[in-house]
């Protein structure tokens, strides 16, 4: 198999901009998916399992029938060629498994991508797979993914990208899957992809190197007695993540114990079910004498959220039992979640 291909973050966190200026009419779509079916990008049959009928010369693709978390996609390519993602978080997992993507969404360029919009984790995977720019922003720009001629789409359900209100138009222009990334395991997440998009035995070992690797790093590391607190600070509130999370999940499976969130409901972001947003002062409250490990912030970040009143006398930061996880841990794919294992390794090996 492949080796792993591990992009290193260097700078600092974006932000997310507003959101592209609204689409043309599906009019315009559906005119060019006939010029879209004239150049072959169409697929034949139907069903899971269906077999392509001869046209001419040519056998078309085998399709299959495939239920995601929009709905379910009817001739869906059992071996796609083209395809494109809607989703820059999708983007790494499917890159992950050698899908073959032509083309991603990517954000505006910021702390934590490249200069395409690339999450940095991921782009010299993509750069090595001559992965264009589909479009820069997170309303999906239906005309540009039409002349990209995919014969697949797949997106997200859930986060910034979440693509379901677009469901239809991109369904016009190929087979559409979306999926939410929030409330499973990146792992549980390739397993899926790999079922749907015929990639199984990839997704395999893909899991499987990244498991050992799990069980190398917590034979050598020694985790610390208290519980371990997983916040990101936004300024008035600190994010907490749930021990259900991506990164509760892998710092579980490194010897962890998770820090659960407040009691009460704190705020949520787009239907997420992995962190929560609570007051500064109730985090802190809560946190006690857990080691505090930080998503997604610069050294200077952390080090200025520490300094706070409200937090410069936790027993954390007083023992200096305080964590940088990485610029990249923000959405686990399996690069970025590669990324942390080597942090993790380094702060407590």
């Amino acid at each position: 198999m492949n080796g792993r291909q591990l992009a290193r973050t260097t700078t600092g966190r974006g932000g997310f901009p507003g959101l592209r200026a609204g689409l043309k009419g599906a009019a315009v779509v559906a005119a060019g998916l006939l010029a879209l079916t004239a150049c072959g990008g169409g697929d034949g049959g139907s069903g899971a399992s269906a077999k392509g009928e001869k046209s001419g010369d040519k056998a078309a693709a085998a399709t299959r029938t495939v239920k995601h978390d929009a709905g379910t996609a009817e001739k869906v390519p059992a071996q796609p060629k083209r395809i494109v993602s809607v989703s820059v978080t999708m983007t790494g997992h499917l890159l992950a498994l050698d899908a073959p993507v032509i083309a991603s969404q990517a954000t505006p360029p910021s702390v934590i991508t490249d200069k395409q919009g690339f999450f940095t984790q991921w782009s010299e995977a993509a750069a090595k797979n001559s992965v264009k720019v589909a479009y820069q922003g997170f309303e999906p720009d239906v005309e540009k993914v039409l002349a990209l001629k995919p014969d697949l789409i797949v997106g997200a359900s859930s986060g910034a990208e979440n693509a379901e209100k677009f469901y239809d138009k991109l369904s016009v222009v190929a087979p559409t899957l979306l999926y939410r990334h929030d409330d499973v395991s990146w792992q549980d997440l390739t397993a899926r992809l790999g079922k749907d998009l015929g990639l199984e035995k990839r997704a395999t070992e893909v899991v499987a190197a990244h498991d050992k690797r799990v069980g190398e790093v917590k034979a050598a590391i020694t985790v610390p007695k208290q519980s371990a607190a997983l916040v990101r600070d936004n300024q008035s509130a600190m994010t907490v993540f749930t021990p259900e999370s991506a990164q509760g999940r892998l710092l579980t499976s490194l010897g962890f114990t998770v820090l659960e969130p407040p009691a009460g409901k704190g705020e949520t972001q787009g239907g997420r079910s992995d962190f929560a947003e609570f007051s500064q002062e109730k985090v802190a409250d809560t946190a006690k004498d857990s080691s505090l490990l930080f998503v997604s912030h610069t050294p200077e970040e952390i080090t200025a959220a520490t300094a706070r009143p409200v937090w410069k006398d936790l027993p954390a930061v007083k023992d200096k039992r305080v964590y940088d996880l990485g610029l990249d841990t923000f959405r686990l794919d399996y690069y970025s979640a590669g990324n942390l294992i080597d942090k993790i390794e380094k702060a407590f090996g």
